[in-house]
């Protein structure tokens, strides 16, 4: 579904992709994780065409990201969803739901809304009245509302309560087990772990471990996702609990760079 090969981008006079390689197939779910500033962001943004690439190319369905037939098969939530605060919950869906091109359906919005927990009540308050957990829950909404086959939602979990994460990872579990593809990004690799069969790790511009999180743990012998990437990739502090492999050498070598996923679960 989308294929990023040797991206190169700067803005600024600073590099911000150097070189980035990964493969998405669909029907798959896949999370992109790093620190801040890694370019996780910026990757998203040139893969739905809101910033160019210097160097290397990007494919969607085979497709540039700016060619229409690309643009029509993807919903795109980004890191800081800013709707218009004068709308009701209810009228930007059913806006959001229109610009996506499907036709008007009262009963998909509450269905989806009703899905990630929003209730007919809060679909009723204009977004103004609206937390932060619950705007972002509303933008959520509206990506699955588009019926798009691919999903690109960066750091999606931001500002949800415990109950509303899962909520959401079973909705998206269900739409890749439907055959839609899912790509995220997160700073919580607890969340990748559980819902992502495949994990891309993003360091200072550069895809440096592409696996599934059981293939991050067994490599580097530790119990969770977090420690193995934290101690093991340099994106923590050096010499934790967990930097050493399986068989107590030191960890040197990052799994494979590119790699193809094998299949969406909950």
């Amino acid at each position: 579904m989308i294929v990023v090969a040797d991206v190169h981008q700067r803005r600024g006079g600073r590099t911000i992709l150097a070189g980035v390689d990964v493969d998405v197939p669909p029907g798959t779910c896949t999370a992109l994780a790093g620190g801040n500033g890694a370019g996780k962001s910026s990757l998203l943004g040139a893969m739905v065409a809101l910033a160019p690439v210097d160097r290397g190319s990007i494919r969607i369905a085979g497709h540039d990201p700016a060619d229409r037939r690309a643009r029509a098969r993807l919903a795109y939530l980004p890191e800081c969803f800013q709707p218009p605060a004068y709308l009701t919950g209810g009228e930007l869906l059913r806006t959001m739901r229109r610009l996506y091109g499907q036709p008007p359906d009262d009963s998909a919005i509450a269905a989806a809304s009703a899905e990630l927990g929003l209730s007919a009540t809060a679909l009723d308050r204009p977004v103004a009245a609206y937390s932060k957990g619950m705007v972002q829950l509303l933008g959520l909404a509206g990506c699955l509302l588009s019926e798009r086959p691919l999903l690109i939602l960066d750091e999606p979990m931001s500002g949800l309560d415990p109950g509303a994460r899962l909520r959401l990872r079973a909705a998206l579990a269900r739409r890749a087990a439907a055959g839609a593809t899912v790509l995220f990004t997160t700073h919580l690799l607890a969340d990748a772990e559980r819902f992502a069969d495949w994990v891309a790790i993003l360091d200072t511009g550069r895809i440096v471990a592409a696996a599934s999180p059981a293939e991050l743990r067994a490599r580097y012998g530790c119990a969770d996702l977090e420690r193995a990437v934290v101690a093991n990739l340099g994106l923590g502090v050096a010499g934790s609990a967990c930097a050493v492999g399986p068989d107590g050498a030191a960890c040197a070598d990052p799994p494979t760079r590119r790699g193809r996923v094998p299949g969406c679960g909950a």
